[in-house]
């Protein structure tokens, strides 16, 4: 899939970057590129292939270091609202940004 100019434009406004022509052509090259790596990795067969957790699992056997899960801290919820400009039942309350 090659991305053309307007394509570009279109996800440099979605970024709210300005881009100059020469920037442009650049970010044009650059992410045709980029798909082009990512259609090489897709046509590879993956199927029946283990995924890892690392890549050290590969090469040896690696077992996973898990802690505990144990609470490790007492509640601080008064502490961290005291500064909050407004709050309700122990939430933070925000402005309504979204109509």
């Amino acid at each position: 899939m090659a991305l053309t100019p307007t394509d570009v434009s279109r996800i440099a406004q979605l970024a709210r970057l300005e881009l100059r022509d020469d920037e442009q052509a650049a970010m044009l090259t650059q992410l045709n590129e980029f798909f082009a790596i990512v259609e090489k990795m897709r046509a590879v067969d993956t199927s029946g292939v283990e995924p890892l957790y690392t890549p050290l699992s590969a090469i040896e056997d690696v077992t996973l270091r898990l802690r505990e899960d144990a609470v490790t801290e007492t509640n601080q919820r008064e502490a961290n609202m005291a500064n909050a400009p407004a709050r309700d039942d122990g939430l933070f309350l925000v402005p309504k940004v979204i109509e």
